[in-house]
């Protein structure tokens, strides 16, 4: 047990070595992509200057992100998310940098794009290659943290079956602590003793050495939970919670500080909280910006396409509901005839609507929610999320379609994962709702990405659109 010893004695040095190899590989694929670019590791002084400044970024950014937490016991996906988030975002600011200071036409943006994709890549290869190595030593008894769960219940019994199924997580479940025997029939777990009551949890502890304790008791058990506590008060072993509220439909849910008491969210975004708002909101500002600018020729010829082919206005406004339940103008191109509405709407009625022939052409590839751009720089939309819907459908379907108000936490989008995935227009709205709450419940910056990828793909011109 040396060895796992020794890595729990030197965690503070092997958070800056993790530091100082990111910083490397980031440095380093600067230089692999100059190569690659111009055949030349030869870097000139602006180039050079571009690569301490962008790696300076990249570690700020990756320390923001968290990406040297403990990862323990997080899945890899968890950390890509975090290590793209982050370089991704390091990346944009390098750029913007370079946009506001007016230096952007001195360097190739295809060195530019070649260093994000190759440090972004360098960084996972090797932090995945370190998890193999340290799973490795975990199975064979190294580097191993020992657990004692309190409780033997199913909840408990679920807890260290997961632990025991997950070696390369590296935690030894050396037993239970129960005040009653369990009596939960079907055990999860075989050959893990009882170690003793409550009474007895700090001679165990301190006997077996070990590391954490897990508490898994029924929410409603408080009593126990503060007899834990004061039996651990002198020793410094580390205590966890797994709250018994898996029963529950969870949205993001989180453990926060309000007025210096511990708050479990039940149903929360992340999406909103801190950097991750703030990323957000720049990410929507920044692309909103450069894709108004790059399509306004089009928008020019759309709108006119809009005026000739039929009369009234070019734009159609319509009310919706977005973020908090509030509700915004959402615009349009219009694509139907001035007098559409006037037998009044209804759910699933828009295929029956009198469209213009260049309107029905608008619709077919989405051209005519371009304006939208327009309600995200003015704040009432973000470029991706759950698409918003009329107030009149929304206290239509609140009342009917279960989790149907949980997407209202987060700002309404142009485009989501329901629509790229083929849920749009018409369709089932309790598919389109399960899409929205998995993009909630997953968001991050590399995702938004990848939605808007696949916008361009699947996601303008499908046979839903309308």
């Amino acid at each position: 047990m040396k060895f796992g010893l020794s890595l729990k004695e030197h965690s503070a040095s092997i958070a800056i070595s993790l530091r100082l190899l990111d910083l490397t590989f980031i440095v380093a694929s600067g230089l692999f992509s100059h190569w690659l670019r111009f055949n030349d590791f030869a870097l000139p002084t602006s180039y050079r200057n571009v690569l301490v400044l962008g790696g300076l970024i990249c570690a700020i950014c990756l320390s923001s992100f968290g990406a040297y937490r403990a990862w323990r016991g997080a899945s890899f996906s968890s950390e890509v998310r975090c290590v793209v988030s982050a370089t991704l975002t390091a990346f944009i600011l390098l750029l913007m940098s370079a946009f506001f200071t007016q230096t952007s036409d001195s360097f190739s943006r295809l060195w530019v794009f070649y260093w994000l994709l190759s440090s972004t890549a360098s960084v996972l290869i090797y932090r995945f290659m370190l998890r193999r190595f340290l799973a490795v030593l975990r199975s064979k008894g190294l580097n191993i943290r020992r657990v004692i769960i309190i409780g033997d219940d199913e909840l408990g019994q679920s807890v260290a079956s997961k632990l025991i199924l997950s070696p390369g997580f590296g935690l030894e479940v050396q037993g239970f602590i129960t005040n009653k025997p369990c009596k939960y029939k079907k055990a999860l777990v075989k050959d893990l003793p009882v170690l003793g009551s409550v009474q007895d949890l700090d001679k165990v502890v301190n006997d077996l050495k070990t590391d954490q304790v897990w508490i898994a008791l029924p929410l409603s058990d408080v009593k126990l939970m503060e007899e834990v506590q004061s039996s651990l008060a002198t020793s410094p072993v580390t205590v966890r919670m797994v709250p018994d509220i898996f029963g529950f439909q969870l949205l993001n849910h989180s453990l926060s500080e309000v007025a210096g008491l511990p708050v479990i969210n039940l149903s929360t975004s992340h999406m909103l909280e801190g950097k991750n708002r703030f990323l957000k909101e720049v990410e929507d500002k920044l692309l909103s910006i450069i894709i108004l600018t790059m399509i306004s020729p089009l928008l020019i010829f759309l709108a006119a396409g809009v005026k000739l082919s039929s009369p009234g206005p070019v734009f159609y406004r319509q009310e919706r509901v977005s973020w908090n339940g509030r509700t915004f103008k959402m615009l349009k191109f219009r694509s139907m005839t001035v007098d559409s509405e006037k037998s009044g709407i209804h759910w699933g009625g828009a295929a029956n609507m009198s469209v213009t022939k260049f309107g029905a052409f608008i619709r077919k590839t989405s051209l005519d929610e371009l304006p939208q751009f327009f309600n995200v720089l003015k704040g009432d939309m973000s470029i991706v999320g759950p698409r918003p819907e009329r107030t009149l459908f929304v206290e239509q379907f609140k009342n009917e379609i279960p989790r149907y108000m949980q997407k209202h936490t987060v700002k309404a989008g142009i485009t989501g994962w329901a629509q790229v995935n083929g849920w749009r227009g018409d369709t089932d709205l309790k598919k389109r709702v399960e899409y929205d709450l998995y993009y909630i419940e997953n968001w991050s910056l590399w995702f938004d990405f990848k939605i808007i990828v696949l916008t361009f793909f699947n996601g303008f011109i499908h046979k839903n659109s309308g």
